[in-house]
């Protein structure tokens, strides 16, 4: 199975996962990576580790429709059977989505239903999380949909809210436990294919 990566900034569960393909930890081929923005730590990472990597963005291809063209067709063209959002910070188009349904993944930092949705990214979900008093958060894998978040589950991390916990010490106990569960998600869909 050849995986695909989106990425828009650092791509810390790109890098994490490619990393798991090449120590064979996990049984799949590295596909490209496609980032939307140009000057992202993850494009520099993959042109130094010999990894096939596409600016495409609204601005590069002049709209929206035409980049979502664009990436499914890189995508197609590099054979790949299965996409992973790595902090991918755009909505995947119409276009992607029919050529790979129920093919894309993401990482989400809470337990989704809870915390989802337009505007749900990075610290704005710590801050919520805790605001809300709630007693436990996480991380979900999800399958991308045309609906931000609403995918189905794949496979959820569960992590305590201390008391004292902070947006920053929450950030942290959540990324401390992506890619495991990305890398394990991924080895659960290997599974089955």
């Amino acid at each position: 199975m050849k995986i695909s990566f989106l990425a828009s900034h650092g791509g810390s569960s790109a890098r994490a996962i490619i990393d798991a393909i090449r120590t064979d930890k996990l049984d799949a081929e590295i596909g490209v990576l496609i980032t939307n923005n140009r000057d992202s730590n993850i494009l520099q990472w993959c042109l130094d580790n010999d990894i096939e990597v596409h600016h495409i963005s609204a601005k590069t291809h002049r709209g929206e429709d035409n980049a979502d063209e664009a990436i499914q067709t890189v995508l197609r063209d590099a054979n790949t059977d299965l996409v992973v959002c790595s902090g991918y910070m755009k909505k995947i188009g119409p276009a992607t989505l029919r050529v790979y349904p129920y093919k894309i993944l993401n990482i989400h930092p809470a337990l989704l239903p809870k915390f989802g949705g337009i505007g749900m990214y990075g610290d704005h979900v710590h801050r919520a999380v805790l605001d809300a008093g709630e007693k436990e958060s996480g991380a979900t894998v999800h399958y991308v949909t045309d609906n931000i978040d609403e995918g189905p589950i794949i496979k959820q991390q569960i992590i305590a809210v201390d008391v004292d916990d902070t947006i920053e010490s929450l950030r942290n106990k959540v990324q401390s436990c992506e890619a495991e569960l990305y890398l394990s998600a991924l080895q659960d869909i290997l599974k089955d294919e």
